[in-house]
C-alpha cells in the first residue's frame, strides 16, 4: 500500500503538483493518464524519493524506495556497463544474488553488450527485467509500452498481470489507452497537477470517450483536410 497525502511540488514559482491525495493498494493496477507536462513523472520520482515535495506519501515499506521499481521512461545507463553488469548492478542493491541471469532474459536481450548502444526499445526492456529480479513490492513503469515491438508489449502486458497476482502494487503511465484497459483496475486522470476523475474498469469507455473528446475538440474538422 502507498498512500499520498496533501502533497504538492514547485518547481521554483510552478506548481505542477496540488494537493494530491490517493491510495495505491497492493493487488491492484493503477493508471495515470495526462496531456504532457500534466505532472505524471513528478509524481513518480516524489514516491521513489527523487524529488523533495510538501505532504506525505507513506507504505508498508519504509523506506519506499527500498522496495520499489521504478521504470523511466528514458532509463540512465553508465557508458561503459553490458547488460548484465547493469542487471547485477541493480541486483547488488537489494542485496540479491542472481547466478541464472541469462535463463531470466525473456526479451533474448545481448546482455554481454553495453547498454549504451541498445536501441530505445531495448532499454526500456532491460530496466524493466532489473526491476523485475529485485523482487520489489511496487512498481511504477512509466511508459513501459512505448517505443517497445508489439511481441515485447504482449509479454509486459502479461508480466503486469502476473505482478497483479502476486499482490504487488503497480502504477502505470501510457498514452496508449488500450494497454492501460487490459492491464489497470482503475485510472486516474492527471490535468494540471491536480487528479480530476477517477474511474473503475467498467466506465473505461467512458473515460476514454470523453479524453477524446477533450482532447481532439473540433482540431481536426480546422485542419479543412479535403
Amino acid at each position: 500500500m502507498i498512500a499520498i497525502q496533501n502533497l504538492s511540488k514547485k518547481y521554483g514559482t510552478n506548481e505542477v503538483l496540488k494537493n494530491i491525495n490517493i491510495q495505491f493498494d497492493k493487488g491492484k493496477v493503477y493508471g495515470i493518464v495526462g496531456e504532457n507536462g500534466a505532472g505524471k513523472t513528478t509524481l513518480f520520482r516524489c514516491i521513489a524519493d527523487l524529488e523533495e515535495y510538501e505532504g506525505k506519501i507513506s507504505s508498508n515499506s519504509t523506506p519506499i524506495k527500498h522496495q520499489l521499481g521504478l521504470l523511466l521512461t528514458e532509463p540512465f545507463f553508465f557508458q561503459k556497463i553490458t547488460g548484465k553488469e547493469y542487471i547485477q548492478l541493480l541486483c547488488n542493491a537489494r542485496k540479491i544474488k542472481i547466478a541464472d541471469i541469462q535463463e531470466r532474459n525473456i526479451f533474448d536481450l545481448p546482455l554481454e553488450q553495453y547498454a549504451s548502444t541498445y536501441s530505445t526499445g531495448m532499454k526500456k526492456k532491460l530496466a524493466l527485467t532489473a526491476i523485475l529480479l529485485q523482487n520489489n513490492d511496487y512498481f511504477i513503469l512509466d511508459e513501459p509500452f512505448n517505443g517497445v515491438d508489439i511481441q515485447s508489449n504482449i509479454i509486459i502486458t502479461e508480466i503486469i498481470h502476473k505482478l497483479k497476482s502476486l499482490d504487488k502494487t503497480i502504477i502505470i503511465s501510457s498514452h496508449i489507452f488500450s494497454t492501460l484497459s487490459d492491464t489497470c483496475d482503475e485510472i486516474h486522470l492527471l490535468n494540471k497537477g491536480s487528479f480530476i476523475k477517477s474511474v473503475q474498469k467498467t466506465d473505461f469507455p467512458v473515460l476514454e470517450m470523453e479524453m477524446k473528446q477533450m482532447t481532439i475538440g473540433s482540431k481536426i474538422e480546422n485542419l479543412r483536410l479535403i
